[in-house]
């Protein structure tokens, strides 16, 4: 609510109000964050490349020093690179178990988002944080993903089917992008 008195903005309408969401998160939910994240920000990217890139330059050392065939180098290359991208995949897929097992225990969670910051509370839990301490957002089909770092903990969901009428989450949207830089 604007008391300086005078005419408002829509946007200035939007300012003052809170969006809530109200969902259980799920362990597909961590799953589309960490790979929307590896897309879409500079740290997934280094962190889904690094073993693909590791493995090409240790099997090319390697039969370079080795004086391997050819054949035997690009077999070797394939195969390398085919199952160190499945084990970054097979990774992600963990990460994101094990991030949902740490958030399960809240079960059914209600979020309030205003332009000062989001406030979760569960069943069991609850938590707060600024956005001062979220560098950047991203927005996938099903979440809003909050990245707070480099490192994947630094990673906050807000599910959008938790939005209890359809403009809710374009009003959540607007308070991102006030507060927070979108990716």
């Amino acid at each position: 609510m604007d008391t300086r008195g005078g005419a408002t903005s829509h946007q200035d309408a939007d300012r003052g109000t809170a969006v809530e969401l109200v969902y259980r998160p799920t362990a597909a939910d961590f799953e589309e964050a960490l790979r929307a994240r590896a897309h879409r920000s500079p740290a997934g990217r280094v962190q889904v490349l690094m073993a693909p890139v590791a493995g090409v330059v240790a099997v090319s050392v390697f039969s370079v020093l080795r004086d391997a065939p050819l054949p035997v180098w690009i077999v070797s290359l394939v195969l390398t690179v085919s199952v160190t991208c499945w084990g970054t995949l097979r990774g992600l897929r963990t990460m994101a178990r094990r991030m949902f097992s740490m958030v399960e225990p809240y079960g059914q969670c209600r979020t309030v988002a205003d332009d000062r910051g989001a406030a979760t509370a569960g069943e069991r839990a609850s938590f707060s944080m600024e956005w001062t301490v979220v560098r950047e957002y991203l927005e996938t089909p099903g979440l809003f993903v909050l990245l707070a770092g480099d490192r994947a903990a630094g990673v906050a969901l807000l599910p959008k089917r938790g939005a209890q009428d359809p403009a809710d989450v374009d009003r959540l949207r607007v308070i991102l992008d006030r507060n927070v830089k979108r990716l």
